[in-house]
């Protein structure tokens, strides 16, 4: 005889299953070799709780720089502050780098490694900035900060070695978003960039506002962290309408006479959709823009996997190739 207590439990068990079955289809669309054990936890950040938890367990990440490049800190006026990664032989060109995090969480510190291989592998400066972060600080915080950065950065182009016509501004996740929203305040404002690197960049506050039937996005970044991230960045919820210039890249009409671009993008990720589209509307408007997207990846899947996995190796070189050719000298 069934009880209520022994049919509620049943029903939580079904549940249960159902949820392992639907997880074990989306880890099994995954490349084989980037299938890692933490893809069947269902992590997200929805709440204040969660946000704290995540800000505590991967927000505080700091990484190691490479041997052969001076790191410094600096002070930014108007701005926050910057770690500035000077490798021995430089070709005098740069790059602003913007951290991820959804705009809630992430610091520089992350990225020493990154930031210090490609200054050392380029042979260019390399500023990783620091920003405010949401929804502490709403926009335009943190696209301020990372505007002053960029000002201080031309400000001091002559004491570093950089050809203010060969810098560049570039970034991950929502650093690429913040990333191509200051590359487009810059050609506004007259500060000249010479490239965007825009790395699976959150770009478009409407892809919450789409139908979630798509087998993307279901892990790392998901459209419920997509949804709390925008709303904490914007201020509101995302709506039909954002007029406020810069808010929102994708918005933005005219991409016409906007710095050349690399934008690369997993076909697993929640944002391929929207990377894809604004890479065509690029290349539309005449803006040289070269579109990767690798098979079978999740969101920031070479994060962890790009010492150890030969395709995310690849992913890692096609972005520092693609830097390379834009802001090194020809003599390099």
């Amino acid at each position: 005889m069934t009880t209520p207590r022994s049919a509620a439990t049943l029903a939580v068990l079904a549940g249960l299953a159902a949820a392992v079955v639907r997880r074990a289809r989306t880890v099994a669309a995954v490349a084989p070799e980037l299938r890692q054990p933490d893809l069947w936890l269902p992590l997200s950040i929805g709440s204040p709780l969660e946000l704290r938890l995540g800000r505590r367990l991967f927000g505080a990440r700091v990484t190691e720089p490479v041997a052969g490049v001076r790191v410094t800190r600096s002070d930014v006026p108007g701005g926050q502050d910057v770690f500035v990664y000077e490798p021995a032989e430089r070709t005098g060109g740069a790059l602003l780098w913007v951290h991820g995090g959804g705009t809630v969480l992430g610091r520089p510190e992350g990225d020493h490694e990154l930031a210090s291989r490609v200054a050392r592998d380029l042979g260019i400066v390399v500023v990783s900035a620091r920003y405010r972060l949401a929804p502490e600080h709403p926009f335009p915080a943190a696209l301020d900060d990372l505007a002053a950065a960029l000002r201080d950065l031309h400000a001091r182009a002559g004491d570093l070695g950089v050809d203010p016509a060969r810098i560049a501004v570039g970034g991950a996740s929502a650093g690429g978003g913040l990333a191509a929203a200051l590359a487009q305040r810059a050609t506004d404002e007259g500060v000249p960039v010479a490239f965007q690197l825009l790395v699976y960049p959150m770009l478009d506050d409407r892809t919450v506002l789409r139908p979630g039937t798509s087998a993307r996005g279901r892990l790392v970044w998901t459209p419920r962290s997509n949804r709390w991230a925008w709303t904490a960045y914007l201020g509101h919820p995302p709506r039909a309408d954002e007029p406020r210039p810069y808010a929102v890249p994708a918005r933005r009409l005219d991409l016409s006479g906007l710095p050349p671009a690399w934008i690369g993008v997993g076909d697993l990720d929640l944002f391929h959709d929207e990377d894809v589209a604004y890479a065509r509307r690029l290349q539309a408007a005449g803006v040289p823009a070269e579109l990767h997207v690798e098979p079978g990846m999740y969101h920031a899947a070479e994060l962890e996997l790009q010492t150890t996995v030969a395709s995310m190796r690849a992913f890692r070189q096609r972005l520092v190739d693609a830097l390379g050719a834009a802001v090194r000298s020809r003599a390099a």
